[in-house]
């Protein structure tokens, strides 16, 4: 369903992701990255949600920052999403979290659907992005650490 969300998002050329590193990232020793899946009456995926934790450092607490919600176009406005939401919700509140964020692509009808939930857009902020060459060029300037002299 991964790749069907880039499809839709229409750059599926951007998609490099495999089963073998969804499982890992999901299952692996120490996994950083969460999933729910939504399965209709038969047992069939129809959705999903990825996240992970973020922090706010004005808060002190963490949140569940969303990568991915994706439900198939057949199974939209069955509840679906709203369901894959309301238990990452019901995750912040178990939790003491105090919020739930994600982003959303600028032409993405969903947005309806947020703001019907009750959420708000923070058009205030400027996302940002270092990838490719550019993180690379900046990682270059770390140091080298300095080597330590066997004991």
């Amino acid at each position: 369903m991964v790749h069907e969300l880039a499809d839709y998002e229409r750059a599926p050329e951007q998609c490099h992701l495999t089963g073998e590193q969804l499982t890992a990232a999901l299952f692996g020793a120490a996994p950083a990255l969460f999933g729910h899946v939504a399965v209709d009456a038969a047992g069939q995926p129809i959705g999903f949600a990825l996240w992970f934790l973020n922090f706010s450092t004005w808060e002190g607490v963490h949140g569940i920052y969303l990568e991915d919600l994706y439900v198939r176009p057949a199974a939209r406005g069955t509840g679906a999403g709203r369901l894959l939401l309301a238990t990452l919700a019901a995750i912040c509140v178990e939790r003491g979290y105090r919020r739930l964020d994600w982003w959303m692509i600028n032409w993405n009808p969903a947005a309806r659907f947020y703001a019907a939930i009750g959420a708000t857009p923070m058009d205030e902020w400027v996302p940002y992005r270092l990838a490719g060459p550019a993180l690379h060029e900046l990682a270059a300037q770390v140091p080298a650490a300095p080597t330590q002299p066997d004991a």
